[in-house]
């Protein structure tokens, strides 16, 4: 390899691992001046480009996400400029133009990401689309990327994501965090985005060399870093961490699920198992609490050294109920009650939910083992037919299959 190509490689290497840590950075800041989301991501792109060319002639510069900000506004305002948007944009062009002298170091640039993950996870936009444009935006995931984890091709994706990014503007959508009066219901929102991610990583894996579980431990991780001592946020991380210590445990070496109680305790992971026990508690010890907290509790309360503790996590199930009235929370508990205080006292609390929970796979599951365990097999035959014939993937499949095998008869 010549001199000039293992410049080129290592300049593109080093371009790479910028974008990588600091994009959403960078990002934020150019949405929190331009307003655009479009635009700041366009310009953004143009300035990566740019850096290929420009710092293989003249060299690195000293802060490589200082020059990237710096020429990713310079052509925002040509873009504006270009396209003769100049009257109607003049105050913007005033403001932006204040930036073209300067060359922040990193540590300068200001840190606008807790308004952007609030942005993206705006109410005003559906459910998958606050997802896929914060995974866009604050992950760096690409558009390909995104679209195999909803199992979308990658025009319907993008387009929901472009969607998103006009109605952000068309409709106004402020770039803040949200005053005090509307914080815990607009947190509440975000967490349940990250959550999302973190649950479609979980029952998909790795897709398209991102694994969205650590996606999600990532924007915990950031929400904590931006707003520290927020209990939910801890809580929220703490379920993350919990969960996912226990990935390497999930399946076995047919590649067939395997059940929490059966898990190689030796798989899970003790470190990230201990940072959230430690964060959990911490947040409960706040003394506000929310669904998160409880969840994480909940969590917690499945680790412990002796098995899992059924009736502490049916009491915890309870207290959820007051936050969450669902019918997939009703069904939690009433599995939860099963296990603390026999099938008896889970079957009465299952029937109400079949209409409700007939297309929810896990409903069908826990109806399975519930009716197994009062004897009645025939029931609990037809019962993991239906969990069998719902289950999105075929180590599911295997499992449930194995528990009809060994049923009586």
């Amino acid at each position: 390899m010549t001199d000039a190509a293992s410049k080129a490689v290592a300049i593109t290497q080093l371009l790479t691992r910028v974008l990588a840590e600091d994009r959403g950075r960078l990002l934020s800041a150019l949405v929190a001046r331009l307003r655009d989301f479009q635009l700041a991501e366009d310009s953004l792109q143009e300035a990566s480009i740019s850096a290929l060319t420009h710092w293989g002639r003249a060299g690195l510069p000293a802060s490589p996400q200082g020059w990237l900000l710096k020429v990713a506004l310079r052509k925002a305002i040509d873009r504006l400029r270009s396209a003769q948007r100049a009257t109607r944009n003049a105050a913007n062009i005033a403001i932006l133009a204040q930036y073209e002298a300067e060359e922040p170091e990193p540590e300068m640039i200001p840190d606008e990401r807790l308004r952007l993950i609030f942005t993206c996870c705006h109410p005003a936009l559906e459910l998958k689309s606050q997802v896929s444009l914060t995974l866009r935006t604050l992950c760096g995931l690409t558009t390909q990327q995104i679209a195999a984890a909803f199992l979308d091709n990658d025009t319907t994706m993008g387009q929901r994501i472009t969607r998103a990014k006009t109605k952000i503007a068309e409709a106004g959508i402020p770039f803040i965090v949200p005053d005090a009066p509307d914080w815990v219901a607009r947190l509440n929102a975000v967490l349940t985005v990250v959550y999302l991610v973190f649950t479609t990583g979980y029952a998909k894996g790795a897709i398209a060399g991102r694994d969205l579980c650590e996606e999600a431990v990532f924007l915990a991780r950031l929400l904590r870093q931006l707003r520290p001592d927020d209990a939910e946020i801890e809580g929220a991380l703490a379920l993350l961490l919990l969960t996912h210590a226990r990935h390497k445990a999930r399946m076995n070496g047919k590649g067939q699920t395997v059940s929490l109680t059966d898990q190689d305790r030796g798989l899970w992971d003790q470190v990230m198992i201990a940072d959230g026990l430690t964060l959990i508690e911490t947040a409960l010890g706040r003394g506000q609490l929310g669904p998160f907290q409880l969840k994480a509790a909940i969590a917690a309360c499945h680790v412990n050294n002796s098995g899992p503790d059924w009736p502490q996590i049916t009491a915890l199930y309870g207290v959820l109920l007051q936050f969450e009235p669902t019918d997939i929370v009703r069904l939690n508990h009433a599995v939860a009650l099963g296990q603390a205080h026999g099938a008896g006292a889970a079957y009465p609390l299952l029937l109400p939910l079949a209409e409700a929970l007939q297309d929810y796979q896990p409903f069908h599951a826990g109806l399975a083992d519930v009716l197994a365990r009062l004897g009645k097999v025939p029931e609990a035959r037809v019962a993991y037919g239906a969990a069998i014939r719902l289950a999105a993937h075929q180590a599911d499949v295997d499992f449930l299959t194995e528990r009809v095998k060994n049923l009586p008869g």
